[in-house]
C-alpha cells in the first residue's frame, strides 16, 4: 500500500511530492545459482527425455501469446505436467516475487519439454500491454504461436497486438479457445468467437497460409485440451495432448544449418553472482560447444562492431521448471550461455571467424516518461540505503541494458528521464527499486509527443471496457473529460445486463484513469487498452481531478488536527505520521488547492472540567498503491517514494 501525499517546498519554489510505500517485503532475483547444476541434473530434469542431439527437425519453437488473464501461465502449467516436469505450485513459470503477487506475468520466459521425441521449446510470454517489449523481442526466436482468446470474452485490444507482432514475423499461430467449461460459453460462441479472430487476421494482413490456422478447443484450469468443441471431454481424454500433437503437426522445425558458422542473436539477458552475464537467444546456425572462442557483435552506423572476445564457460537450457547443463548446442535450438561480461540484448554472439552481426529487434516507441531522481524532502534518508544520484542511475542503466522497452536519459542535477510504455510498467520499475532499498523522488508521466509535417501527434490506446448498464453514463461522461472517442457500444454475449465499449483515448488521458474507472464501476467493470497510433493532438483535457489539502506545518500528525479537516475532503494520512511544510494530506473537496495545519495540538489549559474529553473518531483513510499515485499526482507534483510502509512505520 502507498502512503500520503505529500508536497515539499525547495529553493523558495513550491514543488509537490508523493510518499509512495508498498509492502516492506524484500525484493530478490529470481535466478537461482546454478554453480551446483551437473550432469545427473539434466538427465532427471524431465522424466523420460530422450538423449540430447543436434538435429534441428525434431525441435519446435513456440510461443504462447494472449491478451491479459486469459490463461497462457495456466495453460503452461498445465503442458509442463502433461510432459512430466514436477510443478513446485501453480502458476510455476511466474518466477519473480512481484509475478506471484500480482499474478501478472511481467517478462517473457523459455523453457522447454519433451513430446514423442520432439524437443518444444516454449515461451511465455506477458499479455499486459506495458510489457510488449518482452512479446516484440521473443517473437523473432520462434517459428509458432498458441493463440490464446478467452472464449467467453473473445478477442480484445491486447489480442490484436500480441497476433500483429506474430504475423509479422511470418508466424502461423494455432488458435486456442481456453476456458469452454463455463457455463455462458456454448458451441454457438465458439463459432462466433472464432470468426472474430478470423476477421482480425485478415484485418491485420494475414496471408492464405495464416489464415488457414487449426482451431483447438480448451480448460487450461481443468487441464484438457480438445481437436473438437465439448465441454466434458472422456477421462482419458483429459489432457493436453491433442494441443502437443497439433503443435507437432502445425508448427515447422527451424531452417537451420549445422555446417555453417555459429551464430546467435542474443534476447534475453539475467544476471548470476557465480556465472555473471548469463545470455538467451536461439542459435542462428552452427554449433557451439563449452569451450569455444567466440566473439560478442553489435550493429552500428557504418556497419558491426566487435565488443569481446570471450569463452564460452557453461552452456545451458531450461527444462521445466529447472536449468541443466549441456555440452553442445545446434542450429535452431533456443540455450542459454555464460562467459561473456560485454553483450546485451539485440547483440550477437558469434564464432571467431564472423565479423557481421545478425539484425536487430525493431521495438515500437515508448510512449510517456517519467524523471526519477534525489530524493530531498525533510523525511529523505530515514529508511533507504541507496540515496545518491549515481547510485540511482546504475540502478536505471542496468535495468535498461536487460529491458529494451525503457530507455534513460541522464538529466541535470542528478536526475534521469526513464522512458516506457505506461504506467505499471515504471511503476514495477519503481517498486523493484524500492524493496531494493532505493529512496527517490519521481515526476508524474509526460507523454511523448511527435511533429510530422508541422502538425502535433500524441500516442492513441485503443481501448475495450466491460461495465453494467447502470455504469455507462457515468464512465462516458469520465471519459468525454479525456478526450475519448467512442467506436462501437453493444450488449456482452451471454450476459445479461453488461455493455462493451471499444473506444480510442489519447494515452495522456487514460493516466489514472484505471482507479477512478474501479470507483466509478464498484469494482464490476473490465478494462483493457493496448496502444494503436500516433494521431493528431486532440486538445486539452477536461476536469480530471479535484484540488488537494496541503500541509503547512512540520511535525507528527495530531487525531485533534485531523478531526476538523475531515469535513474539508477525503484524507491520506493517519494520526502519528510525520508531516512537513507542502505534504499533500489529502484531497480537497473543491477544485482548489487548501494550506492547512494537520500537526495543531489541543491545547491544554489549568482549569478542571467538568464533562470529559471529547472522544475523536476518524475515518479511515484513503491509501494509494504506487500506480493509483504515478496517475493521481499532477504536473506541478512529485512521487516521494522511501523503502518502508507508512503503515508498519511511525515515518512516512
Amino acid at each position: 500500500m502507498a502512503g500520503p501525499l505529500l508536497r515539499s517546498l525547495w529553493s523558495n519554489t513550491t514543488r509537490r511530492s508523493f510518499s509512495s510505500q508498498s509492502s516492506p517485503s524484500k525484493f530478490g532475483y529470481s535466478l537461482s545459482s546454478l554453480r551446483s547444476f551437473s550432469a545427473a541434473t539434466a538427465s532427471s530434469a524431465v522424466a523420460g527425455a530422450p538423449s540430447s542431439s543436434l538435429d534441428p527437425n525434431r525441435l519446435r519453437n513456440v510461443a504462447v501469446i494472449a491478451h491479459v488473464d486469459h490463461g497462457k501461465t495456466t495453460l503452461m502449467d498445465r503442458l509442463l505436467r502433461q510432459c512430466g516436469a514436477d510443478i513446485p505450485h501453480e502458476r510455476a513459470m511466474d518466477s519473480i516475487n512481484l509475478e506471484r503477487e500480482r499474478g501478472i506475468t511481467i517478462s517473457s520466459k523459455v523453457t522447454s519439454i519433451f513430446w514423442k521425441e520432439n524437443e518444444l521449446n516454449m515461451v511465455d510470454t506477458p499479455g499486459h500491454a506495458d510489457f510488449g517489449g518482452e512479446v516484440e523481442r521473443v517473437v523473432g526466436m520462434v517459428e509458432g504461436a498458441i493463440l490464446v482468446v478467452d472464449a467467453g470474452e473473445g478477442p480484445l485490444a491486447q489480442t490484436k497486438f500480441v497476433l500483429a507482432k506474430a504475423l509479422k514475423y511470418g508466424l502461423r499461430p494455432i488458435l486456442l479457445l481456453n476456458k469452454v467449461d463455463r457455463p455462458s460459453v456454448t458451441e454457438e460462441r465458439c463459432d462466433e468467437v472464432e470468426s472474430l479472430v478470423f476477421d482480425l487476421f485478415a484485418n491485420l494482413g494475414a496471408t492464405e497460409e495464416q489464415l488457414d490456422f487449426p482451431v483447438l478447443y480448451a480448460s487450461a484450469k481443468e487441464g484438457w485440451a480438445s481437436s473438437t468443441y465439448t465441454k466434458d471431454p472422456p477421462v482419458d481424454a483429459k489432457n493436453m495432448a491433442d494441443l502437443l500433437d497439433a503443435v507437432v503437426r502445425h508448427v515447422q522445425p527451424p531452417k537451420a544449418n549445422l555446417d555453417e558458422p555459429f551464430l546467435m542473436l542474443v534476447s534475453m539477458m539475467e544476471k548470476d553472482f557465480y556465472l555473471g552475464r548469463i545470455l538467451t537467444g536461439r542459435v542462428t546456425s552452427g554449433v557451439v560447444r563449452v569451450g569455444d572462442r567466440v566473439n560478442g557483435l553489435r550493429k552500428t552506423d557504418s556497419g558491426s562492431e566487435k565488443i569481446e572476445e570471450a569463452k564460452v564457460v557453461k552452456l545451458m537450457k531450461k527444462k521445466g521448471t529447472t536449468i541443466v547443463s549441456i555440452d553442445a548446442a545446434g542450429a535452431g535450438d533456443i540455450i542459454c550461455m555464460a562467459g561473456l561480461a560485454a553483450p546485451s540484448i539485440g547483440h550477437t554472439v558469434a564464432s571467431a571467424e564472423v565479423t557481421t552481426a545478425l539484425p536487430t529487434v525493431e521495438l515500437d516507441p515508448p510512449t510517456i516518461s517519467m524523471t526519477f531522481g534525489v530524493n530531498d524532502s525533510p523525511l529523505a534518508g530515514r529508511d533507504g540505503t541507496h540515496l545518491t544520484g549515481g547510485r540511482i542511475g546504475d540502478r536505471l542503466m542496468a535495468e535498461a541494458e536487460t529491458n529494451l522497452a525503457i530507455n534513460v536519459i541522464p538529466g541535470l542535477s542528478e536526475s534521469y528521464e526513464v522512458q516506457g510504455r505506461g504506467e505499471l510498467q515504471l511503476g514495477i520499475l519503481i517498486e523493484n527499486m524500492r524493496r531494493e532499498g532505493f529512496e527517490l523522488s519521481v515526476s508524474p508521466p509526460k507523454v511523448m509527443y511527435k511533429t510530422d509535417k508541422g502538425q502535433r501527434l500524441e500516442p492513441i490506446e485503443e481501448v475495450t471496457i466491460e461495465i453494467n448498464e447502470e455504469h455507462v453514463g457515468l464512465v462516458m461522461e469520465a471519459l468525454s473529460h479525456r478526450r475519448a472517442e467512442v467506436i462501437d457500444m453493444g450488449p456482452v454475449p451471454g450476459n445479461d445486463g453488461r455493455t462493451r465499449l471499444s473506444l480510442t483515448c489519447p494515452s495522456r488521458g487514460l493516466v489514472g484513469y484505471r482507479c477512478v474507472f474501479s470507483s466509478d464501476t464498484r469494482g464490476t467493470g473490465f478494462m483493457h487498452r493496448a496502444f494503436l497510433t500516433y494521431e493528431k493532438y486532440r486538445g486539452p483535457l477536461g476536469n480530471v481531478r479535484k484540488g488537494v489539502l496541503v500541509s503547512m506545518g512540520f511535525g507528527t500528525i495530531t487525531a485533534h488536527s485531523l478531526m476538523s479537516l475531515e469535513a474539508r475532503g477525503i484524507l491520506f494520512v493517519s494520526p502519528g505520521l510525520d508531516s512537513y511544510d507542502g505534504m499533500i494530506i489529502g484531497e480537497h473537496s473543491r477544485d482548489t488547492d487548501l494550506d492547512v495545519n494537520p500537526v495543531r495540538a489541543k491545547e491544554l489549559t489549568n482549569i478542571r472540567s467538568a464533562g470529559k474529553d471529547e472522544n475523536v473518531k476518524l475515518s479511515p483513510p484513503r491509501l494509494m498503491t504506487l500506480e493509483e499515485a504515478i496517475g493521481y499526482v499532477a504536473s506541478d507534483e512529485l512521487i516521494e517514494v522511501q523503502s518502508s510502509s507508512p503503515i508498519d512505520s511511525k515515518s512516512s
